[in-house]
């Protein structure tokens, strides 16, 4: 298939650059990254963070309900 694209002067300079030190065609460079490309599997996807639970020893300090006192110890630890 023919088609037209717009590629950064300097990338495709290298690219026939790339073409001509290997002896085939700046398509065959082209369709060979496009493969390579498309071959490889998408790396992560969707970030799950994981935290450790911890059991306490003890009921918490603070009612983790109660805004104005987290506020508080928050603004203690300033």
């Amino acid at each position: 298939m023919k088609t037209t694209l717009n590629l950064d002067d300097g990338l495709m300079r290298q690219a026939k650059e790339h073409a001509l030190q290997r002896g085939t065609t700046l398509t065959s460079v082209v369709e060979d990254a496009l493969r390579a490309m498309l071959l490889t599997p998408v790396q992560g996807g969707r970030f799950r963070l994981r935290l450790p639970v911890v059991a306490g020893t003890s009921e918490p300090a603070i009612d983790p309900a109660d805004r104005h006192a987290l506020y508080e110890a928050m603004d203690a630890d300033a």
